[in-house]
């Protein structure tokens, strides 16, 4: 089973890694899941559990609020980055617009008040390995795509898939897993798990980033799956140029859990492409079903 995915993912233009766990019984199937990534908007879990970390000792006021001025905030595709006039939004909801809709300028808001080294001392006091934090989410935003027009973006994508180098280095910063937030399946499954059952992590604190990753509005890749009447889907993505994971968890009516982590790279030099989020999807379900039937 394990070959003839690789060779579906091929067939498609992608090759990367995933793994699914059950997270009661531990029992796990994958493809390549120690294999590091650059994790682009995945690193918006932990940002949350050490803010929301920060909020339990005291250390930060979730009702505080935070004063977003145009042009200051990280660019991005939606959120307060598109907004034109001065605003002011509370601690707890900027965690709520960059976990639900991905917004890079709440997250760099929240970067701010928590730098990475911070985030990343957060996670180690909390027994969380193997997730790298290194630089807020503004640092993302000046790869090739950003400034070629937009007719010219694919050649940006090129650049992406040819320019890597040995040892998981990359001529594109961004992607460089050795200078980039960075962490693989396995180590973003471990934090799932450790949200999801009891960990170091405080239970009212797993609870609310539990709830955040359920409001994700980004229902284009794994979720078509995963959710249905009988299931709940709780997930982040990420994507940066070629690109595109996902990490969430399906909680089953029957009461069996099971997390589920996507990291995917495409050689395909194109911006959209729905071919390849229906593929991880496809990839993803067929692990958890065979799973589920062990």
């Amino acid at each position: 089973m394990i070959r003839d995915l690789r060779r579906t993912l091929h067939d498609g233009g992608l090759s990367g890694s995933f793994l699914v766990r059950d997270l009661h019984s531990g029992d796990e199937l994958g493809i390549d899941p120690d294999l590091e990534f650059p994790v682009a908007s995945l690193v918006k879990i932990p940002l949350a559990v050490a803010t929301l970390e920060r909020v339990r000792r005291g250390e930060l006021d979730g009702s505080a609020q935070i004063l977003i001025e145009p042009g200051m905030a990280s660019p991005g595709p939606n959120g307060l980055s598109r907004f034109r006039h001065p605003t002011r939004v509370a601690v707890d909801d900027l965690l709520y617009l960059g976990m639900a809709v991905s917004d890079n300028a709440a997250t760099d808001a929240l970067f701010a008040l928590t730098p990475p080294a911070e985030v990343a001392a957060i996670l180690q006091d909390l027994g969380v390995r193997g997730v790298t934090v290194r630089h807020t989410i503004r640092e993302l935003t000046g790869t090739p795509a950003e400034l070629l027009p937009p007719e010219d973006v694919h050649f940006a994508h090129v650049l992406a898939i040819e320019a890597g180098t040995t040892g998981r280095g990359h001529r594109i910063r961004q992607l460089d897993v050795t200078l980039a937030n960075s962490g693989s399946a396995r180590a973003y499954l471990d934090l799932l798990q450790a949200l999801w059952t009891p960990s170091k992590i405080d239970a009212d604190v797993a609870a609310r980033v539990r709830e955040l990753m359920g409001d994700n509005l980004m229902r284009q890749r794994l979720a078509p799956d995963f959710r249905s009447d009988a299931a709940r889907w709780s997930s982040k993505t990420g994507t940066l140029l070629n690109l595109r994971h996902e990490v969430g968890v399906v909680e089953h009516a029957d009461g069996r859990v099971f997390g589920v982590a996507a990291f995917t790279e495409s050689r395909v030099p194109a911006l959209h492409q729905p071919e390849a989020e229906a593929l991880m999807g496809r990839v993803a379900r067929t692990l958890r079903d065979r799973l589920r039937e062990m």
